[in-house]
Protein backbone atom coordinates (compact mmCIF):
# COMPACT_ATOMS: atom_id res chain seq x y z
CA UNK A 1 0.00 0.00 0.00
CA UNK A 2 1.15 3.17 -0.82
CA UNK A 3 0.77 7.18 0.03
CA UNK A 4 -2.72 9.14 -0.98
CA UNK A 5 -1.76 12.63 -0.76
CA UNK A 6 -5.24 13.17 -1.24
CA UNK A 7 -5.76 11.50 2.25
CA UNK A 8 -3.16 13.52 3.91
CA UNK A 9 -5.08 16.24 6.31
CA UNK A 10 -2.95 19.13 7.55
CA UNK A 11 -5.54 20.00 9.24
CA UNK A 12 -5.96 23.91 8.77
CA UNK A 13 -2.48 24.99 8.61
CA UNK A 14 0.11 25.70 5.89
CA UNK A 15 1.83 22.31 4.89
CA UNK A 16 5.76 23.00 3.26
CA UNK A 17 4.34 20.06 0.98
CA UNK A 18 0.90 19.32 0.38
CA UNK A 19 -1.65 22.46 -0.74
CA UNK A 20 -5.05 22.81 0.38
CA UNK A 21 -6.58 20.72 -2.22
CA UNK A 22 -4.19 18.01 -1.20
CA UNK A 23 -1.88 18.46 -4.69
CA UNK A 24 2.01 18.66 -4.02
CA UNK A 25 3.30 21.93 -4.16
CA UNK A 26 5.49 22.98 -7.08
CA UNK A 27 8.44 22.66 -4.99
CA UNK A 28 7.38 19.18 -3.76
CA UNK A 29 6.26 17.15 -7.10
CA UNK A 30 9.09 15.22 -7.55
CA UNK A 31 9.63 14.31 -3.45
CA UNK A 32 5.69 13.69 -3.27
CA UNK A 33 5.72 11.45 -6.85
CA UNK A 34 8.81 9.57 -5.44
CA UNK A 35 7.24 8.87 -2.21
CA UNK A 36 4.19 7.44 -3.62
CA UNK A 37 5.98 4.92 -5.69
CA UNK A 38 7.32 3.50 -2.56
CA UNK A 39 4.90 1.20 -0.21
CA UNK A 40 4.70 1.64 3.45
CA UNK A 41 7.27 -1.60 4.49
CA UNK A 42 10.29 0.43 1.66
CA UNK A 43 9.26 3.73 3.65
CA UNK A 44 9.77 2.24 7.54
CA UNK A 45 12.82 0.49 5.93
CA UNK A 46 14.33 3.90 4.80
CA UNK A 47 13.81 5.33 7.87
CA UNK A 48 15.60 2.28 10.40
CA UNK A 49 18.37 2.66 7.67
CA UNK A 50 18.72 6.48 8.73
CA UNK A 51 18.26 5.72 12.09
CA UNK A 52 21.25 3.31 11.90
CA UNK A 53 23.39 5.78 9.96
CA UNK A 54 23.12 8.06 12.76
CA UNK A 55 23.86 5.60 15.41
CA UNK A 56 26.95 4.17 13.02
CA UNK A 57 28.40 7.85 12.77
CA UNK A 58 27.83 9.07 16.11
CA UNK A 59 25.62 11.50 15.89
CA UNK A 60 24.34 12.62 19.16
CA UNK A 61 22.76 15.21 21.48
CA UNK A 62 23.18 16.15 25.08
CA UNK A 63 19.78 16.67 26.83
CA UNK A 64 20.08 17.30 30.84
CA UNK A 65 18.40 16.17 33.31
CA UNK A 66 17.60 16.30 36.88
CA UNK A 67 19.25 12.75 36.49
CA UNK A 68 22.53 13.59 34.89
CA UNK A 69 23.27 14.25 31.28
CA UNK A 70 21.98 11.83 28.90
CA UNK A 71 23.71 11.51 25.27
CA UNK A 72 21.08 10.94 22.98
CA UNK A 73 20.98 9.71 19.16
CA UNK A 74 20.27 12.71 16.77
CA UNK A 75 16.30 12.42 16.17
CA UNK A 76 15.83 12.72 12.46
CA UNK A 77 12.80 12.01 9.82
CA UNK A 78 13.13 11.07 6.82
CA UNK A 79 10.55 13.00 4.57
CA UNK A 80 12.67 16.33 3.39
CA UNK A 81 11.11 19.74 3.81
CA UNK A 82 10.92 21.55 0.39
CA UNK A 83 11.34 25.23 -0.10
CA UNK A 84 11.38 27.21 -3.57
CA UNK A 85 14.70 28.82 -4.55
CA UNK A 86 12.84 31.77 -5.91
CA UNK A 87 11.44 32.26 -2.36
CA UNK A 88 14.57 31.36 -1.01
CA UNK A 89 16.61 33.95 -2.81
CA UNK A 90 14.26 36.68 -0.82
CA UNK A 91 14.69 35.27 2.58
CA UNK A 92 18.41 35.02 1.91
CA UNK A 93 18.18 38.87 1.21
CA UNK A 94 16.31 39.62 4.67
CA UNK A 95 18.34 37.53 6.58
CA UNK A 96 21.66 39.60 4.88
CA UNK A 97 20.19 42.55 5.85
CA UNK A 98 19.07 41.68 9.53
CA UNK A 99 22.10 40.85 10.76
CA UNK A 100 23.79 44.13 8.94
CA UNK A 101 21.43 45.90 10.53
CA UNK A 102 21.92 44.15 13.89
CA UNK A 103 25.92 44.61 14.15
CA UNK A 104 25.65 48.51 13.14
CA UNK A 105 23.27 48.35 16.36
CA UNK A 106 25.51 46.31 18.28
CA UNK A 107 28.56 48.85 17.46
CA UNK A 108 26.30 51.56 18.23
CA UNK A 109 25.70 50.33 21.46
CA UNK A 110 29.13 49.96 22.39
CA UNK A 111 30.40 53.78 20.67
CA UNK A 112 27.84 56.55 20.82
CA UNK A 113 24.43 55.35 21.57
CA UNK A 114 23.27 57.45 18.53
CA UNK A 115 20.00 55.01 18.31
CA UNK A 116 18.82 55.70 21.89
CA UNK A 117 19.71 59.28 21.59
CA UNK A 118 17.22 59.35 19.14
CA UNK A 119 14.53 57.69 21.14
CA UNK A 120 14.46 54.66 18.68
CA UNK A 121 15.59 52.49 21.39
CA UNK A 122 14.00 52.97 25.13
CA UNK A 123 17.87 53.44 27.32
CA UNK A 124 16.16 51.36 30.25
CA UNK A 125 16.09 48.15 27.76
CA UNK A 126 19.70 48.36 27.17
CA UNK A 127 20.76 49.54 30.70
CA UNK A 128 18.91 46.23 32.18
CA UNK A 129 19.94 44.26 29.25
CA UNK A 130 21.37 40.73 31.02
CA UNK A 131 23.77 41.09 27.89
CA UNK A 132 25.12 44.46 27.67
CA UNK A 133 29.21 44.21 28.61
CA UNK A 134 30.42 47.51 29.83
CA UNK A 135 33.94 45.64 28.91
CA UNK A 136 33.42 46.17 25.48
CA UNK A 137 32.08 49.70 25.44
CA UNK A 138 34.71 51.56 23.04
CA UNK A 139 36.25 48.32 21.42
CA UNK A 140 36.29 48.37 17.35
CA UNK A 141 36.46 44.91 16.58
CA UNK A 142 37.51 43.65 12.74
CA UNK A 143 34.81 44.97 10.32
CA UNK A 144 33.18 46.66 12.72
CA UNK A 145 31.34 43.11 13.24
CA UNK A 146 30.20 41.54 16.25
CA UNK A 147 28.28 39.04 15.34
CA UNK A 148 29.67 37.00 13.29
CA UNK A 149 27.34 33.88 12.79
CA UNK A 150 23.89 33.89 13.57
CA UNK A 151 21.44 31.27 13.76
CA UNK A 152 17.70 33.29 12.88
CA UNK A 153 14.73 30.99 13.82
CA UNK A 154 11.91 31.15 11.13
CA UNK A 155 8.88 29.96 10.82
CA UNK A 156 5.91 30.14 8.43
CA UNK A 157 3.01 30.97 9.57
CA UNK A 158 -1.19 30.37 7.77
CA UNK A 159 -0.27 32.65 5.25
CA UNK A 160 2.54 30.60 4.20
CA UNK A 161 5.40 33.59 4.48
CA UNK A 162 8.04 33.62 6.70
CA UNK A 163 8.58 35.18 10.04
CA UNK A 164 11.49 36.03 12.09
CA UNK A 165 10.38 34.48 15.43
CA UNK A 166 14.19 35.07 17.17
CA UNK A 167 17.78 35.76 16.57
CA UNK A 168 20.31 33.74 18.09
CA UNK A 169 23.58 35.66 18.28
CA UNK A 170 25.46 34.53 21.68
CA UNK A 171 26.46 30.69 20.21
CA UNK A 172 23.78 29.38 17.88
CA UNK A 173 24.25 25.89 17.43
CA UNK A 174 22.63 23.11 14.91
CA UNK A 175 24.78 23.76 11.71
CA UNK A 176 26.48 20.33 11.72
CA UNK A 177 22.89 18.61 12.13
CA UNK A 178 21.80 20.70 9.29
CA UNK A 179 24.71 19.32 7.16
CA UNK A 180 24.63 15.84 8.40
CA UNK A 181 20.80 15.60 7.87
CA UNK A 182 21.95 16.60 4.39
CA UNK A 183 24.22 13.80 4.51
CA UNK A 184 22.04 11.08 5.48
CA UNK A 185 19.55 12.10 3.49
CA UNK A 186 21.57 11.50 0.35
CA UNK A 187 22.67 7.59 1.58
CA UNK A 188 18.39 6.39 1.98
CA UNK A 189 16.50 8.65 -0.81
CA UNK A 190 19.58 8.98 -3.43
CA UNK A 191 17.44 8.78 -6.66
CA UNK A 192 16.45 12.30 -5.83
CA UNK A 193 19.54 14.00 -5.66
CA UNK A 194 19.87 12.35 -9.32
CA UNK A 195 18.50 15.45 -11.09
CA UNK A 196 20.58 18.22 -9.21
CA UNK A 197 17.88 20.92 -8.87
CA UNK A 198 18.31 20.20 -4.82
CA UNK A 199 21.22 22.96 -3.92
CA UNK A 200 24.29 21.98 -2.15
CA UNK A 201 24.40 22.59 1.43
CA UNK A 202 28.31 21.58 1.76
CA UNK A 203 29.49 24.90 1.25
CA UNK A 204 29.06 26.12 4.94
CA UNK A 205 32.32 24.92 6.52
CA UNK A 206 34.29 26.68 3.74
CA UNK A 207 32.06 29.92 4.18
CA UNK A 208 32.86 30.08 7.95
CA UNK A 209 36.79 29.65 7.55
CA UNK A 210 37.29 32.38 5.34
CA UNK A 211 34.98 34.62 7.71
CA UNK A 212 36.90 33.18 10.62
CA UNK A 213 40.27 33.92 8.25
CA UNK A 214 39.25 37.78 7.56
CA UNK A 215 38.81 38.18 11.42
CA UNK A 216 43.04 37.70 11.88
CA UNK A 217 45.14 40.34 12.89
CA UNK A 218 48.05 40.54 11.28
CA UNK A 219 48.43 37.71 9.45
CA UNK A 220 47.00 36.15 5.89
CA UNK A 221 47.84 32.17 7.45
CA UNK A 222 45.76 32.31 10.87
CA UNK A 223 45.80 30.19 13.66
CA UNK A 224 42.08 29.25 14.14
CA UNK A 225 40.76 27.17 17.26
CA UNK A 226 37.21 26.35 18.54
CA UNK A 227 36.89 27.34 21.83
CA UNK A 228 34.83 24.33 23.57
CA UNK A 229 33.61 23.89 27.18
CA UNK A 230 34.36 20.20 27.08
CA UNK A 231 32.34 16.90 26.46
CA UNK A 232 29.83 17.27 28.80
CA UNK A 233 28.46 20.40 27.03
CA UNK A 234 24.79 19.80 24.84
CA UNK A 235 26.48 20.67 21.51
CA UNK A 236 30.06 19.11 22.11
CA UNK A 237 29.39 16.47 19.02
CA UNK A 238 28.88 19.93 16.88
CA UNK A 239 32.16 21.97 17.92
CA UNK A 240 34.36 18.41 17.05
CA UNK A 241 32.61 18.60 13.58
CA UNK A 242 33.53 21.97 12.50
CA UNK A 243 36.80 21.63 14.20
CA UNK A 244 37.53 18.52 11.97
CA UNK A 245 35.47 19.83 8.64
CA UNK A 246 37.75 23.16 8.88
CA UNK A 247 40.83 21.33 9.44
CA UNK A 248 41.27 23.43 12.74
CA UNK A 249 42.22 22.84 16.68
CA UNK A 250 39.26 22.05 19.10
CA UNK A 251 40.34 23.34 22.38
CA UNK A 252 39.15 23.84 25.55
CA UNK A 253 40.00 27.19 28.30
CA UNK A 254 43.09 24.59 29.79
CA UNK A 255 44.71 24.57 26.43
CA UNK A 256 45.06 27.90 26.18
CA UNK A 257 47.23 30.40 27.37
CA UNK A 258 48.04 34.36 27.59
CA UNK A 259 51.36 35.13 27.45
CA UNK A 260 53.70 37.82 29.04
CA UNK A 261 53.04 40.10 25.47
CA UNK A 262 49.60 39.86 25.49
CA UNK A 263 49.24 37.02 22.66
CA UNK A 264 46.95 33.71 22.92
CA UNK A 265 48.79 30.78 22.93
CA UNK A 266 47.83 27.13 22.18
CA UNK A 267 50.03 24.16 24.18
CA UNK A 268 51.25 21.79 21.50
CA UNK A 269 53.88 18.47 21.77
CA UNK A 270 56.01 20.90 20.13
CA UNK A 271 55.83 23.77 21.86
CA UNK A 272 53.59 27.15 22.41
CA UNK A 273 51.83 28.37 19.09
CA UNK A 274 50.47 31.43 18.69
CA UNK A 275 46.63 32.11 18.20
CA UNK A 276 45.14 34.54 16.00
CA UNK A 277 41.12 33.87 15.64
CA UNK A 278 38.87 32.50 18.52
CA UNK A 279 35.54 30.94 17.34
CA UNK A 280 34.03 30.50 21.11
CA UNK A 281 31.30 28.13 21.86
CA UNK A 282 31.46 29.65 25.59
CA UNK A 283 28.95 32.17 26.83
CA UNK A 284 30.58 35.69 27.83
CA UNK A 285 30.45 35.20 31.80
CA UNK A 286 32.99 32.09 31.08
CA UNK A 287 35.40 33.38 28.84
CA UNK A 288 37.89 34.98 31.43
CA UNK A 289 37.88 34.77 35.16
CA UNK A 290 39.90 38.05 35.46
CA UNK A 291 37.08 39.62 34.34
CA UNK A 292 33.82 38.12 34.18
CA UNK A 293 33.20 34.75 36.60
CA UNK A 294 36.34 34.39 39.04
CA UNK A 295 35.53 30.70 39.12
CA UNK A 296 34.89 29.58 35.41
CA UNK A 297 37.74 27.19 34.77
CA UNK A 298 36.20 26.95 31.17
CA UNK A 299 37.98 30.25 30.14
CA UNK A 300 41.28 32.02 30.18
CA UNK A 301 42.59 34.42 32.43
CA UNK A 302 43.94 37.50 30.40
CA UNK A 303 41.57 36.93 27.06
CA UNK A 304 39.47 39.44 27.04
CA UNK A 305 42.71 41.96 27.76
CA UNK A 306 43.98 40.09 24.62
CA UNK A 307 41.18 40.71 22.89
CA UNK A 308 40.20 43.94 23.68
CA UNK A 309 44.10 45.33 22.53
CA UNK A 310 43.35 43.34 19.04
CA UNK A 311 45.82 40.98 19.66
CA UNK A 312 43.28 37.91 19.07
CA UNK A 313 40.02 37.81 17.37
CA UNK A 314 36.66 36.37 18.92
CA UNK A 315 33.76 35.41 17.06
CA UNK A 316 31.11 35.91 18.22
CA UNK A 317 32.71 39.19 20.14
CA UNK A 318 31.95 39.11 23.45
CA UNK A 319 28.73 41.69 24.35
CA UNK A 320 27.52 41.02 21.08
CA UNK A 321 24.60 39.23 22.64
CA UNK A 322 22.99 42.50 23.93
CA UNK A 323 21.01 41.94 20.53
CA UNK A 324 19.95 38.54 21.24
CA UNK A 325 17.26 39.37 23.70
CA UNK A 326 13.76 39.04 22.75
CA UNK A 327 12.98 42.85 24.21
CA UNK A 328 15.54 43.82 21.24
CA UNK A 329 14.16 41.63 19.39
CA UNK A 330 11.08 43.54 18.72
CA UNK A 331 12.57 46.68 18.23
CA UNK A 332 14.15 45.35 15.02
CA UNK A 333 12.41 46.62 12.20
CA UNK A 334 12.91 50.12 13.40
CA UNK A 335 16.93 49.25 14.14
CA UNK A 336 16.97 47.97 10.11
CA UNK A 337 14.93 51.31 9.56
CA UNK A 338 17.34 53.34 11.28
CA UNK A 339 20.57 51.81 10.35
CA UNK A 340 19.85 51.39 6.78
CA UNK A 341 16.51 53.27 5.66
CA UNK A 342 15.26 49.77 4.57
CA UNK A 343 12.01 48.31 5.65
CA UNK A 344 12.54 45.07 7.14
CA UNK A 345 12.64 42.15 4.07
CA UNK A 346 11.59 39.53 6.30
CA UNK A 347 8.37 40.64 8.85
CA UNK A 348 8.97 40.04 12.67
CA UNK A 349 6.15 38.01 15.02
CA UNK A 350 4.18 40.86 16.48
CA UNK A 351 5.51 41.02 20.32
CA UNK A 352 4.10 42.48 23.26
CA UNK A 353 6.45 44.01 25.80
CA UNK A 354 5.24 43.38 29.17
CA UNK A 355 7.57 46.66 30.24
CA UNK A 356 5.09 48.88 28.86
CA UNK A 357 2.07 48.71 30.98
CA UNK A 358 -0.44 48.68 28.82
CA UNK A 359 0.98 45.91 26.67
CA UNK A 360 1.08 44.00 29.80
CA UNK A 361 -2.37 44.27 30.77
CA UNK A 362 -3.16 42.53 27.73
CA UNK A 363 -0.32 40.07 27.57
CA UNK A 364 -1.92 38.98 31.49
CA UNK A 365 -5.80 39.11 30.16
CA UNK A 366 -4.73 37.20 27.24
CA UNK A 367 -2.11 34.52 28.83
CA UNK A 368 -4.47 31.68 28.08
CA UNK A 369 -3.67 32.42 24.25
CA UNK A 370 -0.32 33.40 23.81
CA UNK A 371 3.10 32.54 24.09
CA UNK A 372 5.34 33.91 26.97
CA UNK A 373 8.57 33.93 27.08
CA UNK A 374 11.42 35.27 28.87
CA UNK A 375 14.02 37.75 27.73
CA UNK A 376 17.25 35.44 26.98
CA UNK A 377 16.32 31.89 27.59
CA UNK A 378 17.12 29.69 24.62
CA UNK A 379 16.18 25.50 23.77
CA UNK A 380 12.58 26.39 24.67
CA UNK A 381 13.40 26.64 28.29
CA UNK A 382 10.84 28.97 30.85
CA UNK A 383 8.48 29.39 28.71
CA UNK A 384 5.10 29.20 28.51
CA UNK A 385 2.30 28.05 25.75
CA UNK A 386 -1.04 29.59 26.59
CA UNK A 387 -3.35 26.94 24.78
CA UNK A 388 -1.45 24.00 26.06
CA UNK A 389 -0.88 25.34 29.74
CA UNK A 390 -2.65 24.88 32.88
CA UNK A 391 -4.84 27.10 35.03
CA UNK A 392 -1.78 27.01 37.48
CA UNK A 393 0.86 27.82 35.05
CA UNK A 394 -0.96 30.93 34.02
CA UNK A 395 -0.90 32.02 37.23
CA UNK A 396 2.12 31.76 38.33
CA UNK A 397 3.68 32.99 34.93
CA UNK A 398 1.91 36.63 35.68
CA UNK A 399 3.25 36.65 38.92
CA UNK A 400 6.67 36.11 37.56
CA UNK A 401 5.84 38.76 35.21
CA UNK A 402 4.49 41.07 37.42
CA UNK A 403 7.75 40.49 39.31
CA UNK A 404 10.20 41.44 36.71
CA UNK A 405 8.18 42.56 33.46
CA UNK A 406 11.61 43.38 31.62
CA UNK A 407 12.01 40.27 31.49
CA UNK A 408 9.05 38.58 29.33
CA UNK A 409 7.27 39.44 26.21
CA UNK A 410 4.43 38.05 24.64
CA UNK A 411 3.23 36.87 21.24
CA UNK A 412 0.47 35.24 19.53
CA UNK A 413 0.16 31.66 19.36
CA UNK A 414 1.07 30.69 15.69
CA UNK A 415 -0.68 28.80 13.15
CA UNK A 416 2.98 26.99 12.48
CA UNK A 417 3.47 25.23 9.25
CA UNK A 418 3.29 21.54 8.90
CA UNK A 419 4.94 18.88 6.85
CA UNK A 420 4.28 15.18 6.57
CA UNK A 421 6.33 13.35 9.14
CA UNK A 422 6.43 8.92 9.92
CA UNK A 423 4.90 8.31 12.60
CA UNK A 424 5.11 5.03 13.88
CA UNK A 425 5.85 2.02 11.30
CA UNK A 426 3.71 3.07 7.91
CA UNK A 427 1.66 6.09 8.77
CA UNK A 428 2.48 9.78 8.06
CA UNK A 429 1.22 12.61 9.70
CA UNK A 430 1.34 16.43 9.83
CA UNK A 431 3.92 18.07 12.41
CA UNK A 432 4.44 21.68 13.61
CA UNK A 433 8.10 22.55 12.26
CA UNK A 434 10.38 25.54 12.39
CA UNK A 435 13.98 26.56 10.16
CA UNK A 436 16.86 27.90 11.55
CA UNK A 437 19.15 29.29 8.86
CA UNK A 438 22.47 30.56 9.79
CA UNK A 439 24.29 33.80 8.71
CA UNK A 440 27.81 35.11 8.22
CA UNK A 441 28.89 38.51 8.35
CA UNK A 442 32.65 39.43 8.18
CA UNK A 443 34.28 40.89 5.35
CA UNK A 444 31.55 39.95 3.06
CA UNK A 445 27.89 37.59 3.97
CA UNK A 446 26.52 34.09 3.65
CA UNK A 447 23.62 32.80 3.79
CA UNK A 448 23.20 28.33 4.40
CA UNK A 449 21.44 27.58 1.26
CA UNK A 450 17.83 26.52 3.95
CA UNK A 451 18.91 25.66 7.50
CA UNK A 452 18.20 23.42 10.34
CA UNK A 453 14.35 22.38 9.99
CA UNK A 454 13.53 21.30 13.74
CA UNK A 455 9.91 19.33 14.01
CA UNK A 456 8.07 18.83 16.96
CA UNK A 457 7.32 15.33 17.30
CA UNK A 458 4.33 15.05 19.40
CA UNK A 459 1.11 15.02 17.47
CA UNK A 460 -0.43 18.78 18.10
CA UNK A 461 3.14 20.61 20.05
CA UNK A 462 4.74 23.43 18.73
CA UNK A 463 7.49 22.68 20.69
CA UNK A 464 10.16 21.81 18.07
CA UNK A 465 13.70 22.36 20.82
CA UNK A 466 15.38 18.91 20.47
CA UNK A 467 16.04 19.27 24.08
CA UNK A 468 12.13 19.39 24.36
CA UNK A 469 11.57 16.33 22.12
CA UNK A 470 11.64 17.88 18.72
CA UNK A 471 13.68 16.31 15.90
CA UNK A 472 14.80 17.35 12.61
CA UNK A 473 14.41 16.93 8.98
CA UNK A 474 16.51 17.92 5.54
CA UNK A 475 15.82 20.93 4.17
CA UNK A 476 15.62 21.40 0.45
CA UNK A 477 15.95 24.19 -1.57
CA UNK A 478 14.58 23.45 -4.79
CA UNK A 479 15.10 25.20 -7.77
CA UNK A 480 11.62 23.89 -9.54
CA UNK A 481 12.35 25.88 -12.68
CA UNK A 482 15.34 23.54 -13.24
CA UNK A 483 14.89 21.11 -16.48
Amino acid sequence: MSINWKEYQANFFYDELINENGNPRLPAKRLAGYLQSLNQNELQRRQQLADTAIQDMGITFTVYTEEGNIDRSWPFDIIPRPISAKQWAVTADGLKQRLKALNLFIDDLYHDQKIIKDGIVPREIIENSANFRKECIGISPPHNVWAHICGTDLVRDGDGEFYVLEDNLRVPSGVSYMLENRSITKRVLPELFEQGNILPVSDYTNQLFNTLSDLAPHTDKPEIVILTPGIYNSAYFEHAFLAQQMGVELVEGSDLSVGKNGYVYMKTISGFEKVDVIYRRIDDLFLDPKVFNKDSVLGVPGLMKAWQSGKVAMANAPGAGVADDKVVYAYVPQIIKYYLGEDPIISNVETFLCSDKKQREYVIKNIAKLVIKPANESGGYGMLVGPHSTKKEQSEFIELIKKNPRNYVGQPTLSLSTAPTLVGADKLEPRHLDLRPFVLQGANSYVTTGGLTRVAMKKGSLVVNSSQGGGSKDTWIVDAEAK
